[in-house]
C-alpha cells in the first residue's frame, strides 16, 4: 500500500469519527499530515495506539466507498525524526511575522469571526478581503471547480466573487478590533478605488484603523465596473499614479497586488516601484472559462478568475520575472497562487518571497491546514540545519537560466527497476505515441530501452505509476 494514495482517499472529515473513538491517538491528524506532505512526522499522532484502538478507528470511518486502511497506514509510517523546531519568524517590509503564512484577500477573510479563528489556528496574518466605496452585488452561484476524480479535490477553482459586501465602516471597525485583540498578528487592509480620492480615503481609513500595511488591489479580474481591478493593473501609468498618491498619504507600508492577466508582469510592477511601493503581491486569479455542470448563472456563462493548484507554475513564473528584474528585485514579495502544502510555500520562498498567501486550499480544507504548513516547513529546515527562514529566501535563483543558456551537449537516460515495475506498459505507450519510440514491450511485459533511439526526455519516468523509472548519471552526448 502506498500511504500517499490511501491518504488521498480520506474525506478529511470535520470532527473525524475515526479520531473520536480513540483515546491515545488521532488518526485523522496523521492522515492529514500525509495528505499535505508531512509523512515524515505523521507517526507521532498514532504511535501510542494499540491494534485494537486503530481497528476501532477504522471501523468508525464513514468513507462512502471503503474505510481508510488506518492500521496499515500506521504500520507503514516512518519513525518520527528527533529534531528541534526551527523558528519561522521573518521580516516583511519592516513588519515582524511569526511565520510566513497569511490568508489571502478573498472569501476566507471576510469578517471578524473568520479571521479571529484563523489567527487562533496559527496563521500569522491576513490580507483582509478588498474594501471599496462602490456597491458590490455578487452573483449566485459564483464558484465552480475542476476536480480530481480520484478524491474530488480541486485541480482548479473558478471564482466570480468581487470585493467585500460589508459597509465600509463595518470593515474598518473589524480591522481595528482584529489589531486590538491580536496585536502580534499582521493585519493588512486590501483596498480598491476608482478615483484618486477613493484610493486616498480608503488608505487613510486603513491607517486610522491601526492596520500594519495596506494592499492596493490592481488585479481583480471580474469587476463589473470599469477602471477598477485588473483594468488598472494592466496599465503601468495608472499603477504608478495610484501607488504614488497612496504612498504620499500614509506612513505605513504600501503593497501592490499585480495581475497575471498580462504578458509581462514586470512592466506594471516597475510602475509600482516607481510609485514608491514597499512590497508586491502576486498573483491574483487568472481569467478563465469553465463549463462544468452547474457553472452557469441562471443559464448564462461568463469568464472569471481561476485559482488553485493548477495556477502555481504560472504564479512562480511571474514571481521569477519580477525577481530577475533589476528595478524590482530588491522589493519584498508576497507569493500567491496554488499554495496547498508546505512544499508549495517553500517554492515561492526559494524564488524570493518573504511570505505566502493562501485562499483556495483553505476553502477546501479549512484553516487547520496551517498546522501542516508550519510543521512541514519547520521539519524541512531542521533536516537541512537551517535556523533562519530568511536564509531560504531566493536560494534557488542562481539555478535559473534562459533557455538558450542551458546545457545541450549532455544527456540523461532512464533506468528501469524491474523489481518495482508491474508491467503496466504506460511507459511504452507514452514513448511510442508521445516520445521517440525508444522502448520495447514484449510478452514478458518488461519494458526495455533502446539507447540508440532515446533522446533522454524522461517522459517514461513521468508516467510510471510505481516510481520504477529513474534517471541515470548525466553523460556527454555522442557526436
Amino acid at each position: 500500500m502506498h500511504i500517499r494514495e490511501e491518504a488521498a482517499r480520506c474525506l478529511l472529515c470535520a470532527d473525524a469519527p475515526c479520531s473520536k473513538v480513540c483515546k491515545n491517538a488521532d488518526p485523522a491528524r496523521a492522515i492529514r499530515a500525509v495528505r499535505f506532505g508531512n509523512e515524515a512526522i505523521a507517526r507521532k499522532w498514532v504511535s501510542h495506539a494499540d491494534e485494537a484502538e486503530l481497528e476501532a478507528a477504522e471501523k468508525a470511518c464513514i468513507h462512502y466507498d471503503r474505510p481508510i486502511r488506518i492500521r496499515e497506514m500506521a504500520q507503514a509510517l516512518p519513525e518520527v525524526p528527533s529534531s528541534e523546531r526551527s523558528s519561522l519568524e521573518i521580516d516583511f517590509c519592516g513588519i515582524r511575522c511569526e511565520n510566513p503564512f497569511f490568508l489571502a484577500s478573498s472569501a476566507v477573510s471576510t469578517n471578524y469571526e473568520m479571521v479571529a479563528r484563523a489567527f487562533d489556528a496559527g496563521w500569522a496574518g491576513v490580507f483582509y478581503k478588498t474594501i471599496c466605496l462602490q456597491e458590490i452585488r455578487e452573483v449566485s452561484p459564483r464558484f465552480d471547480a475542476v476536480h480530481n476524480d480520484a478524491n474530488n479535490s480541486f485541480i482548479g477553482f473558478r471564482n466570480m466573487e468581487q470585493l467585500s459586501e460589508n459597509p465600509v465602516e463595518m470593515d474598518f471597525d473589524i480591522l481595528k478590533r482584529l489589531k486590538q485583540n491580536y496585536p502580534t498578528k499582521v493585519v493588512i487592509a486590501s483596498i480598491m478605488g476608482q478615483t484618486e480620492e477613493d484610493w486616498i480615503k480608503l488608505a487613510k481609513l486603513a491607517e486610522a484603523a491601526g492596520c500594519d500595511a495596506v494592499e492596493l488591489n490592481f488585479s481583480c479580474p471580474q469587476m463589473r465596473l470599469t477602471g477598477m481591478g485588473s483594468d488598472v493593473g494592466q496599465d503601468s501609468e495608472l499603477v504608478t499614479f495610484f501607488t504614488a498618491c497612496v504612498k504620499r498619504s500614509l506612513r505605513i507600508p504600501v503593497i501592490t497586488k499585480m495581475t497575471p492577466n498580462i504578458a509581462h508582469i514586470s512592466e506594471p510592477a516597475m510602475g509600482a516601484v516607481l510609485g514608491g511601493a514597499d512590497a508586491i503581491s502576486a498573483i491574483n486569479t487568472i481569467k478563465s472559462v469553465t463549463l462544468g455542470e452547474g457553472s452557469d448563472v441562471n443559464g448564462c456563462q461568463t469568464g472569471s478568475g481561476y485559482s488553485g493548484k493548477a495556477v502555481k507554475p504560472i504564479a512562480l513564473r511571474h514571481i521569477l520575472a519580477m525577481v530577475k528584474n533589476p528595478i524590482i528585485q530588491d522589493k519584498a514579495l508576497s507569493g500567491v497562487g496554488g499554495i496547498e502544502t508546505w512544499r508549495d510555500a517553500l517554492e515561492f520562498i526559494q524564488l524570493g518571497c518573504r511570505n505566502v498567501q493562501v485562499c483556495t486550499s483553505v476553502m477546501q480544507y479549512g484553516y487547520r491546514i496551517v498546522d501542516d504548513l508550519i510543521l512541514g516547513l519547520q521539519n524541512y529546515m531542521s533536516e537541512r540545519g537551517i535556523g533562519n527562514l530568511a536564509d531560504l529566501v531566493g536560494e534557488l535563483l542562481p539555478k535559473f537560466y534562459l533557455p538558450h543558456d542551458l546545457n545541450r551537449d549532455t544527456i540523461v537516460y532512464p533506468k528501469i527497476d524491474h523489481e518495482k515495475c508491474i508491467g503496466c506498459g504506460r511507459c511504452y505507450t507514452s514513448c511510442m505515441d508521445g516520445g521517440h519510440q525508444a522502448l520495447s514491450f514484449g510478452e514478458d511485459r518488461r519494458p526495455r530501452l533502446n539507447g540508440a533511439k532515446c533522446f533522454g526526455c524522461l517522459l517514461c519516468r513521468l508516467v510510471c505509476p510505481t516510481g520504477a523509472i529513474t534517471a541515470t548519471k548525466r553523460i556527454q552526448k555522442k557526436s
